[in-house]
């Protein structure tokens, strides 16, 4: 087949069988490793997200244009993990796969998901205070600052079953994602393959939980300062729930 095609990318059958494996050993990590690796993941999914940000606040971009850049640019979050190695939970949901062909037990994936997730949480939120105190937010005239204040507070109004859909479509492309990223052998490879179901979620306004981990405490940083920056009022902030992470 890759002679037919041209191409030295491992064979759809050949991804699902390393997804799995790779679901295996990561599911049977050690606690303090998983934990470690998934608050690199959170920190780097919210380097992506900072850098989106960054791009969407220049108020001289067209919708599409800013829509599309912002993605190709978020994409930098999802290729640390895969190249630098992280656990994200996001995609880690991909270890359904071990579990459906019998290979790794129900705890051991809940187990791997709540561990992920808590430490995600914590790399996104503690990234978000960093930048934060770096004065990043002062950028381009407080253009930053405001942009993030307008994105948190459009997250917090989402209806819930929205966030949920969205958070799952967002899924669906993130885990594509790292399925074809495993199907390339060189680091150009896992780079082509990320990109473009990434700045595809993220064009389509689809909601990542791990991203908004990163946006929403910077949001509630920015609010304590400046909440009418964006038109936000302390009340509104009172009322932001973890029913926007999908």
């Amino acid at each position: 087949m890759t002679e037919l095609y041209g191409s030295d990318a491992f064979s759809p059958q050949q991804v699902a069988e390393r997804v799995e494996s790779v679901g295996v050993a990561k599911a049977r990590s050690p606690l303090l490793s998983l934990f470690m690796l998934g608050l690199l993941a959170g920190a780097f999914i919210g380097l992506g997200a900072m850098y989106f940000v960054l791009v969407t606040s220049d108020p001289t971009l067209g919708f599409a244009t800013g829509r599309v850049l912002g993605g190709v640019v978020f994409s930098l979050g999802l290729l640390l993990v895969v190249v630098a190695g992280a656990e994200l939970f996001t995609g880690n949901n991909l270890l359904a796969m071990a579990w459906a062909d019998g290979r790794i037990t129900t705890r051991e994936v809940l187990r791997n998901w709540a561990v992920v997730c808590a430490s995600n949480f914590l790399g996104a939120a503690g990234l978000a205070l960093l930048v934060y105190l770096s004065g990043h937010t002062d950028m381009n005239h407080g253009a930053v600052a405001a942009q993030y204040l307008k994105i948190a507070e459009a997250k917090c109004a989402l209806p819930f079953w929205n966030a949920f859909f969205s958070g799952v479509l967002c899924n669906i492309l993130v885990c594509l994602a790292v399925w074809m990223a495993m199907a390339g052998r060189s680091v150009v490879d896992k780079a082509v393959a990320i990109v473009f179901p990434i700045s595809a979620f993220v064009a389509a306004g689809f909601e990542h939980s791990i991203a908004n981990m990163y946006l929403l405490p910077m949001g509630l940083l920015l609010a304590e300062v400046a909440p009418d920056a964006a038109g936000l009022g302390p009340c509104r902030w009172q009322a932001c729930s973890a029913t926007s992470f999908p």
